[in-house]
């Protein structure tokens, strides 16, 4: 349950008593369902899966920084990972091997394989899987030059469901000097990588200045993305989807690494080590979820799907406020959607009937990114061409 709203006087008093006495930062306030909800410290819920030494803890377990450079090996979120139960003559046998860093000592975990020196970073994921919830983090991001950097905020089950796993994605995409970071929201269901459902976003603010809220709303029905308190994406679950809405468990995982392949301009630029170390902070590490336990209790899942647990307080549709705010937003700020890329998808994939209002073809090109106008140049120049989007 929620705490109960104090007087307008006290709410300030309180909250510049806060600041000055915790110096937790992240000013911008969290969207609606976590206020009231305390932020986990890190050894409450989370566990490093690589990185070594670029993993640190701050203010008492309550903000991890994650750093970029060339000290540690990892592989890209997800690409190659395996999970195992935890016997004990695993633990002793492999987990020296691989890079994992104070594992919980009753469930799963998950076991990165150190392949290659190119690929460098760090990660943390929760200890517990769930089934339905509210995920948020307060993050800030590395500045300056960071091209092919890539943090991720995201669910997955990749480690448990090899080829029919479900993912819901924050990423974002770091670039040179004087562009402003890109970020990008991910829905996969039941293995369907071949028909990512990705949407590219500017902000309005410039996320290395200082903490901001990235959230997820995960329900049985919905999907629904925050940006501080303002929801920017929403997915319905509807029929025609089927099991492509995502529907298992999943853990929570945060992470730093190289994406010089793709990240930046179709991998036009590269992470510049020079400019290393790459730091990106993490607090206010919040979770109102539907924990699942397999081993200790099978029937926890089908509780969490019943609506049981946190998860059955998430499930009221977004007020017209939030409404209107989603689609100013969206109008604004989307700049790639995949539900305008007839390049990849010559028939769109069958939700994106319902977002058209929001988001017109007109606004895009053939391939899904925003149209941008440029100015009159003379015999060569016209209005309604497509530039470039870094």
């Amino acid at each position: 349950m929620a705490s109960p709203r104090l007087p307008v006087p006290s709410l300030a008093v309180v909250a510049l008593l806060l600041l000055a006495l915790c110096g937790q930062g992240a000013r911008a306030r969290p969207p609606p369902p976590l206020h009231g909800v305390r932020p986990l410290a890190f050894d409450e819920g989370y566990t490093q899966i690589f990185g070594s030494a670029n993993l640190a803890l701050l203010r008492g377990g309550r903000r991890v920084r994650l750093t970029l450079d060339e000290t540690t090996v990892s592989t890209e979120h997800g690409a190659v990972s395996f999970f195992f139960s935890l016997p004990d003559f695993l633990a002793a046998a492999c987990l020296p091997l691989m890079n994992v860093v104070n594992p919980p000592a009753t469930a799963p975990v998950l076991l990165v394989f150190l392949l290659s020196d190119s690929d460098a970073g760090a990660g943390f994921a929760s200890q517990d899987l769930f089934l339905h919830g509210f995920f948020s983090a307060a993050i800030k991001l590395p500045a300056d030059y960071a091209a092919g950097v890539v943090v991720a905020f995201y669910l997955s089950n990749g480690d448990v469901y090899e080829k029919t796993h479900d993912e819901l994605d924050f990423e974002f995409l770091g670039n040179v000097r004087g562009r402003e970071w890109r970020v990008q929201t991910n829905v996969y269901g039941n293995g369907s990588t071949h028909a990512g459902r990705e949407e590219r976003y500017d902000l309005p603010f410039d996320p290395t200045d200082d903490f901001h809220h990235y959230s997820i709303l995960w329900t049985s029905q919905r999907i629904i993305f925050y940006v501080d308190e303002t929801p920017i994406r929403e997915v319905v679950r509807a029929p025609a989807m089927g099991a492509a809405f995502p529907s298992k468990p999943m853990s929570l995982y945060a992470t730093i690494w190289d994406g010089s392949a793709w990240a930046t301009l179709g991998g036009r630029y590269r992470v510049n080590y020079k400019y290393a170390p790459f730091a990106a902070d993490f607090a206010d590490l919040l979770i109102r979820a539907c924990a699942v336990d397999p081993a200790a209790d099978p029937r926890s899942a089908a509780t969490c799907a019943a609506g049981g647990g946190a998860a059955d307080l998430l499930l009221e549709p977004l007020a017209g406020e939030q409404r209107a705010a989603m689609a100013a937003f969206r109008r604004a700020h989307t700049s790639y959607s995949y539900c305008h890329d007839r390049r990849r998808y010559p028939v769109a994939l069958a939700e994106c009937a319902a977002g058209q209002r929001l988001l017109p073809a007109r606004m895009f090109g053939p391939d899904g990114m925003k149209r941008h106008r440029r100015r009159r140049g003379g015999a060569g120049g016209r209005r309604g061409a497509q530039d470039d989007v870094m």
